[in-house]
């Protein structure tokens, strides 16, 4: 089988899933107090920031720091849960592919999950900014290339994170283990952001992204240079190591 056919399969096991459910919850959660609160953008508290740039990341913030990783973690934990209930991971196993192929099939959909949210995330964004500017007479919209180019920046950060979230639910079997490992290391991504080795811990990477964009549209708050040096070659590297593993340990304990 093609690459393309197993996600086609794959994401045929999951469309009758509460998956979708989810992905939109968070970004519910997250976009309505914008809208509620969104008077409190003009109190930028002596911040060099425009109200419409403060209601653009103060909406993103929180999607980024927690609510992106978080529904990684869960949609990792679901993936794997759909194969190991009902010996279906036993049924995969058996077809003429090679297991990394399936592992990598897998991480893929993960992937084009979490684009779905970051879509859901920019059309929150437009639909709030809508509500926020009517209520308010005043524009809260940026242009659409500005906000597309941050939201696909955040998105390929999440990228890493998602492959070390993967390997986790591999490795271990438990899925509250999993599910609870994975969340607790969300946590102190917002005081490593700040620390001179948050280029290693791969869950600081959306934040950190964001906050350099809170820094180019709020000066001397944060850097607004990106650090590519040694990030990159390490991003590049954990997201490499994770999935490795992950492939070799895939459906190592039904093999048995």
């Amino acid at each position: 089988m093609s690459f393309l056919s197993l996600t086609t399969v794959e994401l045929k096991k999951i469309r009758r899933s509460w998956i979708m459910l989810i992905l939109l919850i968070p970004v519910v959660i997250m976009w309505i107090p914008s809208v509620i609160y969104g008077d409190m953008n003009f109190d930028t508290r002596g911040i060099p920031i425009t109200p419409e740039n403060n209601f653009f990341i103060q909406g993103f913030m929180g999607m980024v720091w927690f609510m992106i990783p978080a529904t990684l973690v869960i949609g990792t934990v679901l993936l794997t849960q759909t194969e190991r209930s009902n010996n279906g991971i036993l049924k995969m196993l058996s077809l003429p592919v090679s297991t990394a192929k399936l592992c990598l099939t897998k991480f893929m959909v993960l992937i084009l999950l979490s684009f779905v949210q970051m879509v859901m995330t920019v059309a929150a964004y437009y639909i709030c900014a809508a509500i926020a500017s009517s209520m308010l007479d005043y524009n809260f919209f940026l242009e659409p290339l500005y906000v597309f180019r941050v939201a696909l920046s955040i998105y390929a950060g999440a990228i890493p994170t998602a492959a070390v979230f993967w390997m986790i639910a591999i490795l271990i079997h438990t899925p509250v283990f999993a599910a609870g490992i994975g969340l607790a290391s969300i946590v102190p991504s917002v005081l490593l952001i700040n620390t001179k080795i948050w280029f290693a811990y791969p869950m600081s990477y959306p934040f950190y992204l964001l906050m350099v964009e809170y820094g180019r549209c709020a000066d001397g708050i944060y850097t607004s240079e990106i650090d590519w040096l040694p990030w990159l070659p390490t991003a590049v590297l954990i997201t490499v190591l994770a999935l490795g593993i992950a492939c070799i340990r895939f459906g190592s304990v039904q093999k048995r």
